[in-house]
C-alpha cells in the first residue's frame, strides 16, 4: 500500500474465548480510522485443553461468527481480511479440519501463530497505543489458554514470551462446573500452578528490572472495572490503574460468591464469571512476585498490533517510524483533517520559544510537562478549519476533546482541548462550560499556555514563515519585550501581537512590547523539523508544578 492510496482493512482475533474484529480505514501518510468495533463470546477453547481437540460445538459457533464478522467487514467495503489464531486453534490436533472449515464456509484465511509472536503483536498494539515514556515497561496479555508477556519501551521490544496459562485452560482444571463459592484454598493452588509452570518466565522477566506495567485482555479489564466501580463508584476509566490492593479485595468478593451472583457482579461481563478468578489468579502470582503494587490496564491489544504491523510492512512505515505514540497520534489526527502542517510545526517552534524564554525570565513556574502539552496543542490549534474557517477554535476543541489519542489521558486532552479553545476571541471564565470541568490545576495552566498559543499563531499570521524567531526578554517595571527576529517584512504580524497586548497583561501582569530586529545569519536561525517534533525534543526541566494525579 503506497501513501498515497487509502483503503479499508479488518484484523480478526479467534481467541480461545472471544471473537474480535477491529475495522478500519486507512488513509493517507498513516492516519486511520476506525469504522467498527465487534466482540463474540465464542469460547472456542471450552474442552479443548484436556482433550487436544477442538469441540464440533465451539467450533460450529466460531466459523458462524468469523462469517457473521466477515460479512460486516465487507459490506464497508474491507478488501482485506487478516485473520489470526491463538492459543485454542495453535494447540488443537484437528486444528486443520477447522481451517478448512473457515476457509470454505467464512471465506477467511487464518494465519495461526506462535505464543512469543502473539506477545510481540500485542506488545505492538499496547506500545503505540499508550504512553511508555522510557521505562523499561512489562505487558501483560491473560488470554483463555495462554498468557502472553513481553518488556519494552516505547519503540523496541526486549523480550517476548507466552506460557501455557489462561483463564479457560485454569478454570477447566481447577474449577469444573463449580456453581457456589470459591474456597480461598483453591484460589491458592491456582495460584501456586501459576508460580511453577511460570517460574523460568518470572525469572527472566526479573532479570530486565521493568518499572511499569500494561495489562491488557478482557480478564483484566474486567478485574480493573469490578474494582473502579467498587472504590470509585463509577466505570473504570482509560487513565485508571488496577492496584494490587484492589485485585485482593475484588478476588476475595468474588470468590465469596456463588456462579449465579457473580455473573451480576457489576463490571463484569456475565459470560466471564466462570472464568474470572482463575485469570485473576495468573494476574496475582506476576504481579506479586515482579513486585509490582499497581497495574495500568489498557484498552488495546493484538487487534491493535495486527494494525500496527500490517502499516510496517507497507511502503509509507518511515513515516511515522521513531515517534512517540504521542506524537504519532497527533499527526495522524491533523493529517486526517488535512491540517496545515508547515504552518502548525512554525507555530509549534514558535510557542515552545516563548514559552523557555518565559519562564527563563521568571514570567511563569510550569514545566516540561506543560510544555508537551502546548507543543502537542500548537501542531492542532487550527484542525477545526477543517470543518469552517468561522469559529474554527470551537471546532478544534471538539476535534480534539473527542478524538481518540493513544498516549494521552483524559485530563491532558482535556486540558489540550481548552487551550485550542481558548486560542482566539474570548479567555477563559469561571462559568464556561469547557473550563469549568477542568481541575483547578488545569484552570491555572490553561490561560497561560492559551496566551502563548495565541502569540505564536499570529507570529505567523500569514502561513509564510516570516518570523525567524522569537522570545521574551524582561524589562525594567512590568514591561516585558518580545523580540521578533524576521527575514522580511512582517508588520502584518506586529500589528496582530498589538492587538494581544492587553491579554498578555491580564494573564501574565506584564506591559507587552514588541521590538522587530535585524534577520538572524542563516546558519543561526530555527528552522522547522523537517521530521514531526516528539515529546524528546530538549525541554526545560520540571517545576514541582506537575499535574494532580501523578507522582
Amino acid at each position: 500500500m503506497s501513501s498515497l492510496e487509502a483503503r479499508i482493512v479488518a484484523f480478526m482475533d479467534l481467541g480461545t474465548n472471544s471473537l474480535r474484529l477491529l475495522l478500519v480505514r486507512l488513509q493517507p501518510h498513516h492516519a486511520s480510522t476506525i469504522l467498527t468495533e465487534l466482540r463474540q463470546s465464542v469460547r472456542l477453547g471450552d474442552d479443548a485443553f484436556a482433550t487436544q481437540h477442538l469441540q464440533p460445538e465451539a467450533m460450529a459457533h466460531t466459523v458462524a461468527a468469523v462469517k457473521a464478522f466477515a460479512e460486516v467487514a465487507r459490506a464497508h467495503g474491507a478488501e482485506e481480511i487478516v485473520a489470526v489464531g491463538t492459543a485454542a486453534t495453535r494447540e488443537a490436533a484437528n486444528q486443520a479440519e477447522f481451517l478448512a472449515r473457515l476457509r470454505a464456509e467464512a471465506q477467511v484465511e487464518v494465519r495461526v501463530i506462535s505464543g512469543p509472536e502473539e506477545a510481540r503483536l500485542i506488545y505492538l498494539g499496547v506500545a503505540h497505543g499508550e504512553h511508555v515514556g522510557d521505562h523499561q515497561a512489562l505487558f501483560i496479555d491473560i488470554g483463555g489458554g495462554s498468557t502472553e508477556v513481553s518488556i519494552g519501551s516505547q519503540h523496541q521490544h526486549a523480550y517476548v514470551g507466552s506460557v501455557k496459562l489462561g483463564a479457560i485452560r485454569l478454570a477447566a482444571h481447577f474449577l469444573p462446573e463449580t456453581p457456589g463459592p470459591v474456597p480461598m484454598r483453591t484460589y491458592e493452588a491456582i495460584q501456586r500452578h501459576v508460580r511453577h509452570h511460570a517460574v523460568r518466565t518470572l525469572h527472566e522477566l526479573r532479570a530486565y528490572r521493568p518499572t511499569l506495567a500494561f495489562g491488557s485482555s478482557g480478564t483484566i479489564r474486567n478485574l480493573a472495572d469490578v474494582a473502579s466501580r467498587h472504590f470509585a463508584t463509577r466505570p473504570f476509566q482509560h487513565d485508571d490503574v488496577l492496584t494490587y490492593a484492589h485485585l485482593q479485595h475484588v478476588v476475595g468478593m468474588l470468590a465469596a460468591l456463588p456462579l449465579a451472583e457473580r455473573r451480576a457482579v457489576p463490571g463484569l461481563n456475565p459470560e466471564r464469571a466462570d472464568i474470572i478468578l482463575a485469570g485473576a489468579a495468573i494476574l496475582d502470582a506476576f504481579m506479586q512476585e515482579l513486585g509490582f503494587t499497581e497495574i495500568r490496564v489498557s484498552d488495546h491489544g493484538l487487534r491493535e498490533g495486527l494494525l500496527v504491523d500490517y502499516l510496517m510492512r507497507h511502503d509509507d512505515a518511515a513515516l511515522m517510524a521513531g515517534l512517540s505514540v504521542r506524537t504519532r497520534s497527533v499527526l495522524q489526527l491533523g493529517r486526517a483533517c488535512h491540517f496545515d502542517e508547515m504552518h502548525a510545526r512554525t507555530t509549534a517552534r514558535l510557542a515552545l520559544a516563548l514559552f523557555d524564554s518565559g519562564r527563563e525570565m521568571g514570567l511563569h513556574r510550569l514545566g516540561a510537562w506543560e510544555r508537551d502539552l502546548l507543543e502537542y496543542t500548537a501542531l492542532l490549534h487550527h484542525i477545526g478549519a477543517f470543518l469552517t474557517y468561522t469559529h474554527y477554535q470551537e471546532h478544534a476543541y471538539y476535534l480534539i476533546r473527542h478524538a481518540n489519542l493513544p498516549g494521552f489521558d483524559q485530563q491532558e486532552i482535556a486540558l489540550m482541548a481548552a487551550t485550542a479553545l481558548y486560542q482566539r476571541k474570548a479567555m477563559p471564565r469561571k462559568k464556561d462550560a469547557a473550563f469549568a470541568a477542568l481541575e483547578s490545576r488545569a484552570q491555572e495552566i490553561v490561560p497561560i499556555l492559551s496566551v502563548f498559543l495565541r502569540l505564536a499563531k499570529h507570529l505567523d499570521r500569514g502561513h509564510a514563515g516570516l518570523v525567524q524567531h522569537a522570545s521574551l526578554c524582561a524589562l525594567k517595571g512590568k514591561k516585558v519585550a518580545l523580540d521578533i527576529h524576521a527575514a522580511h517584512d512582517c508588520q502584518v504580524e506586529v500589528w496582530e501581537i498589538h492587538k494581544r497586548a492587553d491579554v498578555f497583561r491580564k494573564v501574565l501582569g506584564r506591559e507587552l512590547v514588541t521590538r522587530v530586529l535585524p534577520p538572524l545569519p542563516a546558519s543561526a536561525a530555527p528552522v522547522a523539523a523537517e521530521t514531526p517534533a516528539t515529546p524528546s525534543a530538549p525541554a526545560v526541566d520540571a517545576l514541582p508544578t506537575t499535574p494532580p494525579h501523578r507522582a
